[in-house]
């Protein structure tokens, strides 16, 4: 099926570039953007930031994008290697990624099991999307896992943009060098083409922790007169040099670039993602979206047993090989209709998959242990939007159901969650081009599968040995998850956004109660994930703000800040969540002048705690960083300096079970170039 699917999909798009280079210019056509139902506009009383892909351009430079995002309100990130590339993670007001929902076009992007996504596995994906929109808390209801703490949407080209080639290529400090190509068609014979191919490669901040990638994204539309239909490829294959594990405080005060794991662990990922999508307009109140999309994770990654405990040994004799194949086939469908001041949209979601994981010698290919993963899934939701005189209600209603299974060498009984989640909100429009509003909203989320499993992969490591380091088992698998409690959040926001003829602003306050939070522990499973706990009671809120205000012709400010207050109540004790820092200001002052364009840009991130104690934790720094893009005809020519003062500084780290810290350290000063054509 797999092969029949990727064939049929390669042979659409072979045609339509066929016919479009055949065809001769066709007069440009007035199509209408899509209005997914997913996505906030101005007057949704739904807490949002829009990325333009004026500001994509601008500021993405191959990097990994949770770097990309920190520049947004209360978002924070830290990379593996310490660098650029490789594998990135960020949090949404202190709440980690298996947290985030991300989509590209409606498709969810988060592993159904581990509820992770990883942008490494597409390099340079930010270079094929048009549009980011940031939702933070529960928002409006999404396809895939729960937006508990907020959503990041992707949106693919446009194929509706005039014809254009670019072309570009980047060098910088660690030998990373990044190239890729675009050419979109444009519109011809109502058929339309993108393609984008990059690679990038870097040696690494740290000893043995170079990155390969490579991509490729392919979207094919074809524009009817009442229907439009698009096609896309995404696909990326990368190889790491793994560097996962924190290093101690004592060996990076002797080497800043000292990787905790060994030279023998090494990743090989590939990620694919095939989608068609359907907009059929039935007639001026009617339309109806539908997607049907297919994944497939192939790859491995090996595991130093003898690194993790802290043995020396050159031979690499106790490497384990982790294996993975999983595919997610899944379909979804809104329908709109819309007349006067009223709109209702009924939506459906289901998807299916499977993951098999072997773990086997690295060196021998032994095979130790294989299981089986399942999980499947389906939701529904109605969603209602009135506008009466300046005033917009906003009702949300998702069911969601998922399923999770497991084979391997243990009985194991599905378990299964139900979710009812309701969102209602209103917004005012005052003056001109601004609006106040608040939402209440309430979801839930089930545990992942390194909740349930303390970290691990196999759920037999999860049992008790006897005193020959034998198994012993039970009477079923389900006796060793620890907790399958779902847990909930109750979130409120409130807020005022403005559009001025010389800038904008959105000012939003958030209150976030959960129940059975699983809170990071500031510990580390042997897959390098982070550990969670769960807690009886926690409280996040806040105040965020962005705001952009052109000066002068010349000068724009950009400011994007958050201050945190939370609290863990736990037998009585009251702690503060690790990895969340109180206060966090991004400012950003940009001059430009004909083809000249300077920009300085200062962040500051507050202290924040390492452990459940509280007696230990990461300092506040700030980042300086500054960017120089000439343009000379059709080149665009960029320098990008960053961490200009050459600061010292940690945004990850742990304490260690007997009381030594470990970091994840962030790149020294570092310089990147780029030249860009357009053809």
């Amino acid at each position: 099926m797999k092969k029949t699917l990727l064939l049929s999909l390669l042979s659409l798009l072979y045609l339509n570039i066929l016919l479009a280079q055949n065809t001769p210019n066709d007069s440009i056509i007035e199509l209408k953007e899509v209005n997914v139902t997913y996505k906030a506009t101005q007057l949704s009383p739904i807490s949002y930031q829009d990325i333009t892909l004026k500001a994509i351009k601008r500021n993405s430079i191959g990097q990994e994008p949770s770097l990309f995002l920190i520049n947004t309100p209360s978002i924070t990130a830290y990379t593996d290697a310490g660098h650029t590339q490789g594998y990135s993670y960020f949090r949404l007001r202190g709440i980690d990624q298996t947290r985030i929902n991300i989509t590209l076009d409606g498709v969810p992007l988060n592993d159904p099991l581990d509820q992770a996504f990883y942008f490494s596995n597409f390099a340079d994906i930010l270079n094929s999307v048009s549009k980011i929109q940031i939702q933070r808390g529960v928002g409006t209801t999404k396809n895939g896992t729960a937006s508990y703490a907020g959503s990041i949407e992707l949106f693919s080209p446009l194929l509706t943009n005039e014809q254009k080639i670019e072309t570009g290529i980047g060098y910088g400090s660690y030998n990373t060098l990044r190239s890729f190509i675009t050419f979109n068609s444009g519109i011809k014979n109502k058929k339309g083409l993108y393609i984008r191919v990059s690679q990038i490669n870097s040696d690494g901040f740290k000893k043995h922790s170079s990155n390969t990638s490579k991509s490729v994204f392919v979207s094919s539309g074809l524009f009817l007169d009442k229907s439009i239909w698009k096609f896309n490829i995404l696909a990326g294959k990368q190889k790491n040099n793994l560097a996962w594990m924190p290093v101690l405080e004592v060996e990076l005060n002797c080497d800043r670039t000292e990787n905790g794991n060994s030279t023998f662990e090494k990743d090989d990922f590939l990620q694919s993602i095939f989608q068609i999508q359907n907009t059929y307009s039935i007639n001026k109140y009617n339309t109806i979206q539908s997607s049907i999309y297919y994944t497939l994770v192939d790859g491995w990654w090996d595991f130093d047993l003898d690194n993790y405990y802290g043995i020396t040994n050159d031979l690499g004799e106790n490497v384990f090989r982790n294996t993975i194949n999983s595919h997610i086939i899944g379909a979804f469908s809104n329908y709109s209709w819309k007349k006067n001041d009223l709109k209702l949209t009924t939506g459906l979601h289901t998807n299916i998959y499977n993951n098999k994981f072997t773990e086997s010698h690295a060196l021998s290919g032994d095979i130790w242990d294989q299981v089986y993963r399942y999980k499947d899934e389906i939701s529904v939701f109605q969603k209602i939007e009135y506008t009466f005189k300046k005033i917009l209600l906003f009702g949300d209603l998702q069911v969601r159901q998922t399923i999770f299974d497991y084979e391997g060498n243990l009985k194991f009984r599905k378990i299964d969650w139900v979710f009812l989640n309701p969102k209602l909100g209103i917004s005012f429009q005052i003056l001109n081009q601004g609006n106040l509003y608040l939402n209440i909203g309430r979801t839930g989320r089930e545990p992942t599968k390194y909740d349930m499993f303390n970290g691990n992969d196999i759920l037999l490591y999860s049992a008790p040995t006897d005193t020959n380091d034998n198994f012993i088992l039970p009477e079923s698998g389900n006796d060793l998850i620890s907790s399958i409690d779902p847990e909930y959040v109750t979130d409120f926001e409130a807020g005022i956004r403005k559009n001025y003829e010389n800038g904008k602003f959105n000012l939003n306050y958030y209150y976030l109660n959960f129940n059975n939070e699983r809170v990071l522990n500031g510990s580390y499973g042997p897959s390098g994930l982070a550990l969670t706990s769960e807690v009886e009671k926690s409280i996040r809120t806040g105040v965020e703000f962005f705001g952009e205000i052109n000066i002068n012709r010349n000068i724009k400010l950009i400011n994007n800040s958050s201050f945190n207050h939370s609290i863990i109540t736990q037998q009585n004790i009251e702690f503060k969540p690790i990895l969340t820092p109180k206060v966090i200001i991004n400012q950003e002052c940009v001059y430009s002048r004909k083809n000249l364009n300077l920009s300085l840009s200062l962040r500051y991130q507050g202290e924040s705690y390492m452990n459940f104690e509280n007696s230990e934790h990461l300092d506040d720094y700030i980042l300086l960083n500054g960017r120089i893009d000439y343009k000379i005809r059709n080149y665009l020519i960029s320098i990008f300096i960053n961490n200009i003062t050459d600061n010292y500084y940690f945004n990850q780290g742990v304490v260690n079970p007997d009381g030594s810290k470990s970091y994840f350290v962030q790149t020294p000063r570092n310089i990147y170039f780029s030249l860009r054509k357009d053809f």
